[in-house]
């Protein structure tokens, strides 16, 4: 066996709309129901323009696969952040600037790396990484 890629991130949220909103409006997802028997109105999906699912927006009251607590907005227990490779640095600064979201920025000179670090309405932090050529 071996893990051949990160599937998906899954957030939990009690404004589905305004997440997915959110998501749209900052990445410029593709937004689009879950497969049955999964009701539309508390699993929302975003996708790349490669057809890939990055993220499984879930309303707070919908029933899951393997339900557990998530406190909307707290910390996100043992995991610190998640990471995306991403393109287009300035038109993303620009972005988060306009929509007046708060975010810090990091160099690492040695891996020929800009990042950007914010935190999503929910409480994920997500590191955007723009590797430089």
């Amino acid at each position: 066996m071996k893990v051949n890629a990160l599937d998906h991130i899954n957030i939990v949220t009690d404004d589905l709309a305004g997440t997915v909103r959110f998501f749209v409006d900052i990445f410029g997802l593709d937004v689009r129901d879950a497969p049955p028997p999964l009701p539309p109105e508390q699993f929302q999906w975003l996708y790349d323009e490669s057809n890939r699912a990055i993220f499984h927006i879930v309303s707070k009251a919908a029933k899951q696969a393997y339900p557990r607590e998530t406190p909307i907005g707290g910390l996100t227990g043992a995991i610190h952040h998640v990471a995306l490779s991403c393109s287009g640095y300035e038109t993303f600064t620009e972005k988060l600037q306009a929509h007046n979201i708060e975010y810090r920025t990091n160099t690492v000179a040695s891996a020929n790396l800009r990042q950007i670090f914010f935190t999503e309405p929910n409480g994920v932090l997500l590191e955007l990484n723009f590797r430089q050529d």
